[in-house]
């Protein structure tokens, strides 16, 4: 499996913390040439230094010339980019009529534009050369509606599509993509939410392993862990709308993101990400 990452060039935006630095990390150990980018570029400079990766920079994935700028230079410090991981992604937990209009603007333009953005631009470059994958981090609120999180549900519905759709534009132009749906996971994005019934919280180190795995084999779409991509995909296809909403509401679909939060716990993420 090593051999897989073995060599690569792989940039990993919002690679400062969390599920980011965790690929990142995994796969410099696999021996691939990493490079993280962050709007947090201290951050990303210190995450780097202590896992020792090959380049960081400052990356702003709603802005072109950011992104064109982080792409540059991670290709002219480790040579021609083999696979982009877009996991800049940022979350805000409340009813949807009550969201700020700001705070919807910065997730769609995060989460949805970025990954659009940042999927274009490396495309670009990967299809000149008829090589390169691109993986795509959403979540399973993108196959499973989520409550208390309607804005960034909406954007990994938009996640899942666009590459769907790219990944068909593109069948024969030698390039993979790929999207990779992690249940609640342990970072700072869930801090003071609650928990599914019947499903523990996966870890970064997860998700990481399912983007090693995509690398050495690709496929279109993964859920982490599988057995919730069960319960969630089966349920939608097979049973009566109602029957399958029923079972969301029995895993906690509607409380861990309304009743369950401890906003007190959140104050410091949320003032991180609406500020940018």
């Amino acid at each position: 499996m090593g051999q897989a990452a073995a060599g690569r060039v792989i940039a990993v935006t919002g690679g400062a913390r969390g599920i980011g630095l965790a690929i990142a990390t995994l796969l410099h150990h696999h021996g691939a040439k990493v490079a993280i980018g962050d709007v947090d570029e201290s951050e990303a400079a210190e995450a780097g230094r202590r896992a020792k990766l090959d380049f960081t920079g400052h990356l702003d994935v709603t802005d072109e010339q950011s992104f064109e700028s982080f792409l540059d230079a991670v290709e002219d410090r480790l040579g021609p980019l083999d696979v982009l991981v877009n996991n800049a992604g940022i979350i805000s937990v409340g009813q949807a009529v009550d969201e700020p209009d700001a705070v919807t603007r910065r997730v769609l333009a995060v989460n949805g534009y970025g990954v659009i953005l940042g999927t274009k631009l490396a495309a670009i470059r990967m299809r000149a050369r008829g090589s390169g994958h691109i993986i795509n981090i959403a979540s399973v609120s993108g196959i499973m509606p989520v409550p208390g999180i309607a804005t960034y549900s909406a954007t990994k519905h938009a996640v899942l599509g666009f590459t769907d759709a790219i990944r068909l534009e593109n069948r024969r132009s030698g390039l993979h993509f790929s999207v990779v749906l992690p249940a609640l996971t342990n970072t700072e994005m869930i801090d003071g939410v609650g928990r599914a019934r019947g499903f523990e919280n996966i870890e970064p180190g997860d998700v990481a392993q399912a983007v090693l795995d995509l690398l050495r084999r690709p496929r279109a779409r993964v859920v982490v862990p599988k057995s919730f991509g069960i319960v969630a995909s089966a349920g939608r296809r097979l049973l009566p709308q109602r029957a399958y909403e029923a079972i969301e509401r029995g895993l906690g679909a509607e409380r861990v993101f309304q009743d369950d939060v401890e906003n007190a716990k959140r104050t410091g993420y949320t003032k991180r990400t609406e500020t940018g």
